[in-house]
Parts: C-alpha cells; structure tokens; sequence
C-alpha cells in the first residue's frame, strides 16, 4: 500500500510531498499536466544513495488548490524555497521537469546558495513556450469548454503524444494522471494553472542565465513532441559549463519511456558533483 504524502505548511498553504532514503536531498519537481506521482519509476533508483523528495506543486496532486493565489513561476519558486527551508534541507539538488525546470531556472538565478546543482529535464525555457495545448486553454472561452467537458479521451490524447513507447500508455498510467481530474477543484486549478503561465518570467532572466556557477545538466528526451530541441540548446550555450544529455527515445514523459536512462544520467551527474 502507498504511503500517503506527507505536508508542510508553508504560508498558510497546505503543500504535499513524498520522502524517501538518505544522504544530500534530491528535490525532484514535476510540471503541468503532473505532479508527484510522475517521478515513482525514478525514485526507487535514487533512494539508495540519496534523501529523495518529491513535492507537489501548489495546485497539484495533494498540495492546496485555492483560486486566490498565483501558480506563476515566481510564486511557485518562493513557496519551494520556503517548503526546503521548513524541512531543512538546503541545499539541494534541483531536479525539474517541464514548468519544473522553469521554476528551478528562477531557483538557480534567486537563490544559488540553496542549490547544490540545477537538473533539467525536457525543461521548459525562453520564449518557446506555452505550447498547444496549454495555450488553447487560456482562451477563456475554451477554458470554459474545458471545464464543462474536459474528459479522460481527450486527456488520453495528450498523455499519448508525450510519450515515445505507446505501449506505456495503461489504464494504471491514465489512473495517474486524471486523478487530479476527477473533482471540479482539481480541474479548476489546473486551469488557473496554466492561465497562470508566462514566458516573460523566463525572458527577463535571460542574462543571468549567463552567471549560473552551479553544476547544470540539461537532459533532453530527444522524442519530446512537446518542446522543442531549440530549448534543451539555447539553455545549453547560455549556461557556463553546464552538460547536455541526450536520450534518444525519450518523450516528452521521459520518466515513464526510459527511467532506468534517466536515473542513470541524474545518478552519474550528482555523483560527479559530490
């Protein structure tokens, strides 16, 4: 039986997570579309050698779902540096997925001295996105469409594009990902979610991006239909020293298409900056 998440309060906002093993803290952050659960074929790889920690992203999975709170990257950013410092870990190691690695992008230029090393996986970046389709649902009359009928069909069609293996897709994955789905609150936030959404706090960071002394490795699924190549290569060149790693039949879902490759590359980076 799972073991259900744990809860710190951070500013009055109930935020969930999950922790196993021991030693320096890997802080694994998913994306939009997920949340905790998309990193359970990777934590089982890491908890051997590291206190691994996976949170749920205020709006998603168990975390609070209130309506009256921004979900942008900046608040995002400020509630996981208060939840790291409510659990005294700091630093950590930074692992982010999706708007994951957006968040971790604003970690790494806010807060350095909290970071033991930022990872990137099929990370968001510039203004290369929102992509389709997140942007369709900020329209608000299709956000309006969405909540009235958004079903696990057409929920089924985006989790099947993002993954390379198709033969992954069970009816145990899609269990995952509509869960949040299921009840009006979790729609309703995940709507507010990716209204919250803008690329101009990326854009405006650009420059900093160039001052980042920490280990980065970007790690890119190489069959990720969602975000683009250009983003895994432009955070690349503006990042000094950082590492690209490339994992040819990754999607966009790279931890349910190849997380044995994933945890190896995570593995192999964090060791080399022990």
């Amino acid at each position: 039986m799972k073991t259900p998440p744990s809860i710190c309060n951070v500013n009055g906002l109930s935020i969930a997570y999950q922790q196993e093993g021991s030693g320096e803290t890997v802080l694994l952050v998913h994306g939009i579309t997920t949340y905790s659960f998309i990193w359970r074929r990777i934590v089982p790889l890491l908890r051997d050698r590291f206190r691994v920690i996976s949170v749920d992203l205020l709006g998603c999975g168990g975390s609070a779902k209130p309506l009256d709170v921004s979900y942008s990257l900046p608040q995002h950013c400020e509630i996981l540096r208060q939840f790291i410092e409510c659990l005294g870990v700091t630093p950590v190691h930074f692992v982010g997925h999706d708007i994951g690695g957006g968040i971790g992008q604003l970690f790494a230029v806010r807060y350095p001295e909290k970071l033991h090393s930022l990872t990137l996986i099929n990370s968001v970046g510039h203004d290369f996105w929102p992509v389709q389709p997140i942007i369709a649902i900020r329209t608000p009359i299709i956000r309006q469409l969405a909540m009235a009928s958004l079903d696990i069909g057409a929920f089924r069609l985006v989790v099947r594009r993002g993954l390379y293996h198709k033969e992954m897709l069970t009816e145990e994955l899609m269990d995952h990902f509509w869960k949040p789905m299921r009840d009006r609150a979790g729609r309703r936030a995940f709507l507010h979610f990716a209204n919250c959404l803008n690329n101009q706090h990326l854009v405006e960071i650009e420059e900093d991006l160039h001052r980042i002394k920490l280990p980065v490795q970007i790690i890119r699924g190489d069959a990720d239909l969602y975000l683009s190549e250009a983003i895994a290569v432009k955070l690349h060149n503006d990042i000094p020293g950082s590492i690209l790693t490339r994992i040819a039949t990754g999607g966009h879902f790279i931890q349910e298409d190849e997380p044995e490759s994933l945890a190896e590359a995570i593995g192999l980076s964090l060791k080399k900056q022990r």
